[in-house]
């Protein structure tokens, strides 16, 4: 019914950026919060940033360096990461809270991630 497809991962050097797109796509009414997760080799996932009703929150470790947007007609969720360093390497997942059309409730989609590499 929802997918959610990540793409504009990559390999990039320490200082370079990146951005990710994330886009909802299916049968649904409406969405709520949409946001980023990473999780490392051997770490659990954790928030990297996450978007709803015009307010926008960051883990610390990414404050000043990645800005999370969305554009609700596309039904799409951005993360521009700037100033890049080899502990931001990790799969990247995209978040959504979606409410379909035969629920009442709105539910977490996810989709299946996109790596980025941050390396010299």
């Amino acid at each position: 019914q929802v997918q959610l497809v990540e793409s504009g991962g990559g390999l990039v050097q320490p200082g370079g950026s990146l951005r990710l797109s994330c886009a909802a796509s299916g049968s649904f009414r409406s969405i709520r919060a949409m946001g980023w997760y990473r999780q490392a080799p051997g770490k659990q996932r954790e928030l990297v940033a996450t978007a709803s009703a015009g307010s926008t929150n960051y883990v610390d470790s990414v404050l000043g360096r990645f800005t999370i947007s969305r554009d609700n007609a596309k039904n799409t969720v951005y993360l521009q990461m700037n100033s890049l360093k080899p502990e931001d390497t990790a799969v990247y997942y995209c978040n959504a809270d979606v409410r379909v059309y035969s629920a009442l409730a709105y539910k977490g989609y996810w989709g299946p991630g996109t790596q980025v590499t941050v390396s010299s």
